[in-house]
């Protein structure tokens, strides 16, 4: 048996909290006591992105666009950056949502024409 690998086992503050009390008795009577429990990592909070839709994205993306070209005619390829960092393919956005234009919300048909877009 090797007592050193025992002994470093038997002071992680798992192992440590398993023991009985008279174990803990005798080995604080040696001068042996648990070891501090390992610091635990917290990794940064990101905020929530997912209570954006993709929807509602490019919509954004469609109301920068607007602001600073004056038009929401927009080329297929063309794709926009929001401030965030988010890169939106708007020309393809609009193509989908043209093509869905029949499923779409009340709501959501509102806020495309909010924009000026016009499909008739």
């Amino acid at each position: 048996m090797d007592v050193g690998k025992r002994l470093a086992r038997q002071r992680k503050p798992a192992v440590w909290a398993a023991l009985t009390d008279g174990q803990h008795e005798r080995l604080e009577q040696l001068g042996i006591m648990a070891l501090a429990p390992e610091p635990v990592e917290v990794e940064a909070v990101k905020p929530s992105t997912a209570a954006v839709s993709a929807f509602e994205t490019g919509v954004a993306a469609l109301a920068q666009y607007k602001a600073h070209t004056g038009s929401v005619t927009v080329p297929r390829r063309h794709v926009e950056t929001l401030p965030d960092g988010t890169q939106v393919r708007l020309g393809v956005f609009l193509s989908k949502s043209k093509s869905r234009r029949a499923t779409l919300t009340a709501d959501k048909l509102a806020a495309l024409a909010a924009l000026g877009l016009n499909w008739d």
